[in-house]
């Protein structure tokens, strides 16, 4: 059966959750129900979902429901022949999207989803990426916060040099300049979860020191750094600078697209992320607090009893913030695109979004990601994909028109 044919156009599995739930607003609110999206809640509860679909309001009487468990192959597999697309939030997703994955990469069905588990996305890619080929699968990790506004911006960054230079940028630097809001529930869950898993495992933890971990094979080096972990002054934007905690993931990611884009941004392409702290001693004293907190955080998470206190600490699974707090939430992120040879072609772009992050944010970057993949005609075949190199500039058309996005270079 084509795709066109099949009974759904997206399915959002997980509609259930706190973050699933806010999927599901926006895309009511952006594509009704039974409309020209046919779209569906998904998951293991009949009576969670019917509660979700009535919390939706009247809107959404005619709003399908997809019952059944995440862990029965059987059943992901005939989920996965009646959509187009699976848009999923069930994480942490090294622990329960193995086998959605294996499901869609058999069936030809495309996936988004909201990982940030480098060594999850490795090991799917390892094992399904023939296979996701083969089908026509195309597989798209990281549609959320995490990492959509780093890729996007850079692959922005990149076309406005090509455009006005002729030339791609040698490096980007991606500095946070300002947000508002907590961490999500699923990624403290994620997190805690890769503690655990690298404590046991030292391969594991060479995979996430490795700046190239989720480049194609055959391309897994190049000029890429190790993740910043001290205070470093940025000449460039003339502040401080301390690690952010996404970066590890961001930077992989951006590497990657480098790499599905055929090393159109050269193959020595730098790109790096930091969260900007200010000038003078006050800044170096918040870069070195968020150093010291991000350091400290790594070192809990290799301690079982540390572990175990910080699980506590950190927000659980459907756990979220309110309506007023998301809404009055944001983010603001900054680019350095620099000329290969001449400093006064640098190009300084902003990339911003109008809602917290880790929820408001990123409910309308995955909900954009799933109809992006069902309705925009696609110039990828099947595979694993990153959002920039499988929905690009469709993708950022999308973001700047509904979802609170905003792109722009600030200098040139």
């Amino acid at each position: 059966m084509s795709r066109s044919e099949r009974e759904f156009d997206v399915v959002l599995w997980g509609a259930t959750g706190f973050t699933g739930r806010l999927v599901a607003e926006y895309l009511l609110a952006r594509h009704g129900a039974g409309q020209k999206l046919r779209w569906a809640i998904a998951g293991r509860s009949e009576q969670k979902l019917a509660a979700v679909r009535a919390g939706l309001g009247p809107a959404a009487s005619a709003l399908p429901l997809v019952v059944g468990d995440g862990e029965d192959e059987g059943f992901l597999g005939v989920l996965a022949q009646r959509t187009a697309v699976v848009c999923t939030t069930v994480g942490p997703y090294a622990r329960y999207g193995s086998k959605l994955v294996a499901a869609c990469a058999a069936h030809g069905t495309d996936t988004c989803d909201l990982t940030g588990e480098v060594q999850w996305m490795r090991r799917m890619i390892d094992a399904h990426e023939k296979e996701a080929q083969a089908s026509g699968a195309r597989i798209v990790h990281t549609c959320g916060f995490d990492s959509i506004p780093s890729d996007l911006g850079v692959a922005f960054v990149q076309r406005e040099m090509q455009a006005r230079h002729g030339v791609p940028c040698a490096r980007v630097r991606g500095r946070v300049a300002g947000f508002s809001g907590g961490m999500s529930g699923g990624t403290a869950a994620s997190m805690i979860a890769l503690f655990e898993e690298a404590t046991r495992d030292p391969k594991l933890r060479r995979l996430l020191a490795d700046p190239y971990a989720l480049n194609p094979e055959g391309r897994r080096r190049g000029r890429g750094t190790s993740d910043q972990t001290a205070p470093r002054w940025d000449e460039a934007f003339g502040q401080w600078t301390g690690p952010f905690v996404m970066g590890g993931v961001n930077t992989r990611v951006v590497r990657r697209t480098n790499a599905l884009l055929g090393e159109s941004w050269g193959a020595d392409f730098r790109y790096d992320e930091a969260i900007l702290t200010g000038a003078g001693p006050a800044g170096w004293l918040k870069a070195a607090g968020v150093s010291a907190g991000t350091v400290a955080m790594a070192a809990a998470g290799a301690v079982g009893p540390l572990r175990g206190l910080l699980a506590r600490l950190l927000p659980e699974p459907g756990e979220g913030p309110s309506a007023e707090r998301r809404e009055a939430g944001y983010w603001d992120l900054r680019f350095l695109g620099e000329h290969p040879s001449d400093p006064r072609l640098h190009l300084r772009a902003r990339v911003t979004g109008d809602r917290d992050p880790g929820y408001g944010s990123t409910a309308k970057m995955l909900g954009e990601s799933a109809a992006c993949l069902a309705k925009d005609p696609g110039s990828v075949g099947g595979g694993f994909w990153t959002p920039a190199a499988a929905l690009g500039e469709r993708l950022q058309r999308r973001l700047e028109t509904h979802a609170g996005l905003t792109f722009e270079i600030e200098t040139a």
